[in-house]
């Protein structure tokens, strides 16, 4: 059984890293909502409680009986996990008297306790909060102080219970890794033992016993992560796998002819289906991002529902869905932030069963689990692509017209990253076709034409990233390939937002 540590969720845009770091400690954890505890799963070996966008006395926090965890497995909890619990336990949490984000220093700590062994006075450390705890209860131990904050961590005398104000899951945080590793494998006992190699032994002999000899559908993409479950399913099912690789007109620039050469190379069954009318016709007119996004998932259900229908022995459905997709369809507060055509919603309307071979890892692991399948580097290297594709970097309503437009200016941007070895360097790059006309000169002649803008991230895992900064001397010269050869484009635009605030597609 694979012994895990399990996350508790209390809504903090950061949980996601919280996982990360374990799961780069080559230690298998999951994240589940903060009431959603697995009580009777005997392979969890400690706890992780996150931060959250509520102060801990709202209303509307969200609040948990720690009772039947505390004292029998260890707890670590972070920022208002650690606000929690010492407001629970009779301590005082108030508004700190200036809001306080960003870098500090531990100016006072005890390095001998467990939690921090191998930690040093200057370390710096990340904090991200409005509130702060004024007064710990008798019998919790400060071990960690910075000029501003007297209670920066501490740990319930006798017991296997740590809070720390900071967040050691953030880069920023230098010591963030010596204090997880001190409570997943130090206090928690975790053997280190999950890898790439592990997962696929292991998912695979799940997937072997869940679907036995049932036909099994899955719908392909073109992009790392479907790519992954099918040579993953493949290596589980074999011929009993049938993939659809839907054009629905919203592709690169070739995708669809490329991208079925790669899956026939690895010996899937595939089948190809250009649907590109069907969807241009229902997009007609929209440009609300939600509702664009709605119809093109909409339509996925209905090219397989008459694909399935083909195939009437299929019992299921896979798809590619990782962590991100998750938590990015619904966060745990409620709050949508943009829908997937891969996530939930399916099986319903298709009859078939759902499954996510994928669902509880980061994309960089899907990465490492695709190099240990032996697939290609060209397929297991390919940036992120959006499930609604080029629908969604078309702000405005979609024509077939605009996508030409926009598959012509992305193949530059794409191949002038490939061709000046920037490729494998940027996390995720792509062209938007703004909703805009701007002035311009060419020959004697003005112009009033679209305007584009580029999009190149740095990040790990898609859950907060950074803009790139490419050499000036490359994008002034995609820029003028763009004007000189994309007809109607007259403007390029270069995005520097980073996520947050902003997010890595437009829309």
């Amino acid at each position: 059984m694979q012994e895990k540590i399990i996350i508790l969720d209390f809504g903090s845009q950061t949980t996601q890293l919280i996982g990360r770091r374990v799961r780069e400690l080559n230690t298998y954890c999951e994240i589940v909502p903060y009431n959603k505890f697995p009580f009777d799963d005997p392979s969890v070996k400690g706890v992780i409680l996150s931060g959250s966008p509520f102060s801990v006395y709202d209303e509307r926090a969200f609040k948990v009986d720690l009772s039947k965890i505390q004292g029998k497995l260890p707890i670590m909890s972070i920022c208002y996990g650690a606000q929690y619990i010492a407001y629970t336990n009779g301590g005082q949490v108030e508004p700190a008297k200036t809001r306080e984000y960003g870098r500090a220093k531990l100016a006072k700590l005890n390095n001998k306790n467990q939690l921090l062994e191998g930690v040093n006075v200057g370390d710096q450390v990340w904090m991200s909060h409005g509130d702060t705890i004024t007064k710990v209860p008798d019998f919790f131990e400060i071990i960690a102080s910075t000029d501003e904050v007297e209670c920066a961590a501490y740990q319930l005398e006798n017991q296997k219970v740590w809070g720390v104000q900071f967040h050691p899951e953030v880069f920023h945080t230098t010591c963030g890794t010596q204090i997880l590793s001190n409570f997943v494998v130090g206090i928690c006992g975790c053997k280190q033992d999950w890898s790439p190699a592990s997962f696929i032994e292991t998912t695979v002999s799940e997937l072997k016993a869940e679907l036995g000899n049932d036909r099994v559908i899955l719908g392909l993409s073109g992009g790392v992560d479907s790519s992954v479950a099918a040579v993953l399913l493949h290596r589980a099912i074999g011929k009993n796998l049938t993939c659809i690789f839907v054009d629905h007109g919203l592709l690169r620039k070739n995708e669809f002819s490329d991208v079925m050469r790669d899956y026939e190379g690895l010996g899937l069954n595939v089948i190809g289906v250009d649907a590109s009318d069907q969807f241009f016709s229902a997009l007609e007119g929209v440009s609300e991002p939600e509702q664009k996004r709605k119809i093109i998932g909409s339509g996925f259900i209905d090219v397989f529902d008459q694909e399935a229908q083909k195939i009437t022995d299929a019992k299921w459905l896979a798809q590619g869905t990782i962590y991100p997709d998750r938590i990015e369809s619904l966060s745990i507060t409620g709050t949508i932030i943009k829908s997937h055509h891969n996530v939930g919603g399916l099986p319903e309307k298709m009859n078939l069963k759902l499954c996510e071979p994928l669902k509880l890892l980061f994309k960089d692991e899907v990465r490492r689990v695709g190099t240990e399948l032996g697939m290609p580097k060209h397929l297991i290297s390919r940036h992120p692509f959006p499930g609604p594709g080029l629908g969604v970097r078309i702000l405005g309503d979609v024509t077939r017209e605009k996508v030409k437009t926009l598959q012509e200016a992305d193949y530059i941007f794409i191949q002038g990253l490939k061709d000046n070895g920037l490729y494998d360097q940027v996390w995720q790059a792509g062209t938007i076709l703004l909703p805009v006309q701007s002035v311009g000169v060419m020959g004697d002649e003005r112009t009033y034409e679209q305007a584009v803008a580029l999009r190149a991230v740095s990040s790990t895992d898609g859950m907060t990233a950074d803009w790139c900064h490419l050499p000036y001397e490359f994008l002034g010269k995609v820029s003028n390939d763009i004007i000189n050869k994309v007809k109607g484009v007259n403007r390029v635009t270069y995005d520097i937002s980073s996520k947050p605030p902003a997010t890595i597609e437009w829309e």
